[in-house]
């Protein structure tokens, strides 16, 4: 199984963001994408997400299933900048329509509802409404989704804002654990994840087309 990036590029406007952006990600690999904010990090996730068109490019994912590759959105979690949660029903019916929508089969690999909960330490408020929670709260169960329906790559932009510090900790964890049964995970961010073992591209955004230089 890997993730294969060769030469993407993107604009914003009229004006490229970033050029020949390559990488190469196996089983338990993982890629940080650190730069400041305008940098070209969640353009990228984007991308590879398939919610965006590369000006030029490509990016394939392949495994025993498909060796011969298909766009990684079809295999990936998608974490952005919200949640993607309807605020007027409960955790629970929102989790619950992620696992049915988001898994193409049963995997052993799912967790239900219940056990995803607990994995993100807030177990027993699964019944209220999603818009009545803190905003960490809701970033944790907006995690949560990862969890209740397998896909091998985890894309995640900016995964812990609005955590405290022992959160940050339970979802380094759960990143690792992740990345230790053969998943790939690919995310942005502006503080340390605290994984063992991960590349890092640095983006340097339109700075870096003008001078042809990437971190």
């Amino acid at each position: 199984m890997h993730l294969t990036a060769e030469n993407l590029a993107a604009r914003r406007g009229e004006d490229m963001i970033f050029v020949n952006i390559s990488f190469y990600l196996a089983a338990g690999e993982a890629l940080v994408l650190t730069g400041r904010n305008g940098s070209g990090k969640s353009t990228l996730l984007r991308v590879v997400a398939g919610l965006l068109k590369p000006e030029k490019g490509t990016v394939i994912f392949s495994d025993k299933e498909s060796p011969e590759g298909q766009h990684p959105g079809e295999v990936s979690h998608y974490l952005g900048h919200r949640n993607a949660m309807k605020n007027e029903l409960t955790v629970a019916e929102n989790l619950d329509f992620w696992r049915h929508f988001l898994r193409s089969t049963c995997s052993s690999a799912d967790l239900s509802v219940e056990d995803a909960t607990e994995a993100v330490g807030l177990s027993g408020i699964s019944h209220l409404p999603f818009g009545y929670l803190s905003a960490g709260q809701q970033r944790r169960f907006a995690f949560a989704k990862l969890l209740v329906a397998h896909r091998p790559v985890w894309i995640l932009d900016e995964p812990t804002a609005a955590l405290d510090a022992s959160a940050d900790r339970l979802f380094a964890g759960l990143i690792e654990a992740h990345l230790a049964k053969g998943g790939i995970v690919l995310a942005a961010t502006h503080q340390p994840l605290g994984l063992k073992n991960a590349q890092e591209l640095k983006m340097t955004g339109f700075a870096g087309v003008d001078r042809g230089v990437w971190g």
